[in-house]
This record gives C-alpha cells, structure tokens and sequence, in this order.
C-alpha cells in the first residue's frame, strides 16, 4: 500500500514546514478563545491599580530580577494553597504588562505576600536576609535603602499602562471603559515618590501582592 505521505515526509523542507503550521494551528485553536472568555479578560471585583510608589516598586522588582527567584502564580494544587493561599486566577493579571508569574522559585511564591510581613521586616530582610531568614540564600539589597527616587517618569508610565489596558478595565454607567489611571493621578505622580527611597517603593509593591483575592 502506497504511503500518501511519503513525499512530504523525504523532503525536509516541507515537512518542517507542516509542522510548523500543524503547532500554530493547534496554539491558535487553544490560545485564541481565551482572548474572549470573560474570566481572562475582566479584573476581579477588589483589584485596583498600583499606586504611583508601588508602581516604581514594580519597576525596581523586575530591574533587581527578584522575579527570577520568585514566582507569582499559586497552582491549585491543596500543597500550594495550603502554603500560599487562594490558587492564582486571569482576573488578577489583567493590568500586568509583562506577567512576572514565573516558574522558578528558588524563594517562596509572592503572590499573597502583601500584609503577610510587616513593613520592618521587609526592610530588615532586604537588607540582610539571614537576620529573619538564616538558612536564606538571597544576596542582599541593601543599596536600595541610599538610592532615591525622583518620580521623572512615573507619569509616563501610568500612561503607558492606560494604552496597554485599554478595554481591560472597571466600566462605568454608560458602559465606557475608566481609564487605570485618571489624569490626576497622572498629574500627581511625581510628588507622590519624588525623594522616596526605592526600598520604600519594593516593600510597597509586596505589600500590595495578592490584594484582590486574599
């Protein structure tokens, strides 16, 4: 019996190519639904944007590569629950612009770690891990107590974050999309960090993780 493949499968070229097209079609089959269902689009009800110091805080988690060492999505799994808290969920990632779940966790997960730890701790473990956490293998971050903030381009980047969430946020009575951030907010950014330390805008973006879905 002839093979009607055989063609396809003696020449390399084709044959990578149908490949190819076979795993796109297949991803866009899976991955193009989820760009509709309600559940991945919408924020749950209590998420609220990030403030103009937790949004620097951000910034300066993803710059110190803290997310390298962290995940930030709780599998529903009752072993990570029972250590975590609630399992992570698409509405609380909505306004992410990148995702920083993560995979590897040579730390503990920090999705819920906001109101876990007091501020003092915080700052005391940032600057020396091993003081509240002896057998931790985190280096120590201790610059961000000297260095500060100047608040430039905060408002640059709650604007940016407006155009990347646009149609992704609250909707008000006429059905219109509220902006993440109004121009007050906006407007008011660089007062609300400008000469704050940068470990004060960390400890308040970790105290801000999980606020939505305790």
């Amino acid at each position: 019996m002839k093979n009607k493949h055989e063609p396809l499968e003696k020449h390399v070229g084709w044959f990578f190519i149908a490949t190819i097209a076979a795993i796109s079609i297949g991803g866009l089959v899976e991955i193009t639904p989820l760009f509709f269902q309600k559940e991945t689009t919408t924020p749950v009800d209590n998420l609220r944007p990030y403030t103009a110091l937790e949004l620097e805080g951000r910034d300066i988690y993803i710059r110190e590569g803290c997310h390298t060492c962290h995940s930030q999505m709780i599998r529903p799994f009752r072993a990570e629950t029972e250590r975590y808290g609630h399992y992570s969920v698409a509405g609380e990632h909505v306004w992410e612009h990148p995702f920083l779940w993560g995979s590897k966790r040579t730390g503990p997960d920090l999705a819920r770690v906001g109101g876990r730890y007091s501020d003092d701790w915080h700052r005391v473990h940032l600057i020396d891990p091993r003081a509240v956490v002896p057998e931790s293998n985190m280096p120590s971050f201790k610059w961000l107590e000297e260095d500060l903030l100047d608040g430039e381009l905060t408002g640059k980047k709650m604007e940016t974050f407006n155009l990347l969430t646009k149609n992704r946020g609250h909707k008000n009575e006429q059905g219109e999309y509220i902006p993440l951030y109004s121009a007050e907010d906006i407007a008011g950014a660089k007062k609300a960090v400008a000469g704050k330390k940068e470990m004060d805008a960390l400890i308040a973006y970790l105290q801000s993780l999980g606020h939505a879905l305790k």
